[in-house]
């Protein structure tokens, strides 16, 4: 069996899985590819083992927040601007860049930190330094790929899209989170 024949399988299986149930579907990709995104930071961070609690935990998220929001915002975006509305383009990627993008990474960056069974206060000192930077290079590194998906990538395909994206996104989130993690604990031993 050649690696274009397992693909083209692949493709066939997730197409009649899309087709049978979208939103299952959906978040299940997600799953996979957020705690896939989460153990390729451990690595590339060298943690000294490899925490399969916390590639659950962004598992859970990819499952419960990440793909439902997703699918359901593709599915809003192409209803509020068609793709033969004037400025369609411009107009899409702006709902996703300043409405969806914003509140995802809020999402994520909060909810992740409370399902490490940190406090309220603490989740929202760690959002205090980390939001703005990380929504900055949100900005400069999905800007031009989500215009690329939401202008596109047929609807169907968008969250399958941004998951193979995310996991490069979700390593760079990760080692940002530990990064800061370590800053707290350093400051709290001096």
């Amino acid at each position: 069996m050649t690696v274009l024949s397992v693909l083209e399988n692949g493709l066939q299986v997730y197409n009649l899985s899309l087709y049978r149930n979208p939103l299952i579907t959906k978040a299940t990709t997600s799953a996979v590819t957020c705690a896939l995104g989460e153990i390729l930071s451990q690595l590339i961070t060298k943690q000294p083992k490899i925490s399969l609690q916390s590639a659950s935990r962004y598992a859970i998220f990819g499952f419960v927040v990440t793909g439902p929001l997703a699918h359901y915002f593709y599915k809003f975006l192409e209803k509020v601007v068609p793709p033969t509305s004037k400025g369609a383009s411009v107009k899409r990627l702006l709902l996703d860049r300043l409405g969806f993008a914003p509140l995802l990474l809020l999402l994520s960056l909060y909810v992740l930190s409370r399902m490490e069974g940190k406090s309220h206060r603490t989740c929202k000192k760690e959002l205090q330094m980390k939001y703005w930077t990380a929504l900055k290079m949100n900005w400069k590194v999905w800007t031009p790929i989500q215009f690329i998906n939401v202008n596109y990538v047929p609807q169907e395909y968008r969250v399958l899209f941004a998951n193979f994206i995310a996991i490069f996104w979700i390593m760079y989130i990760g080692m940002k989170r530990r990064q800061a993690a370590e800053a707290a604990k350093a400051s709290k031993e001096e």
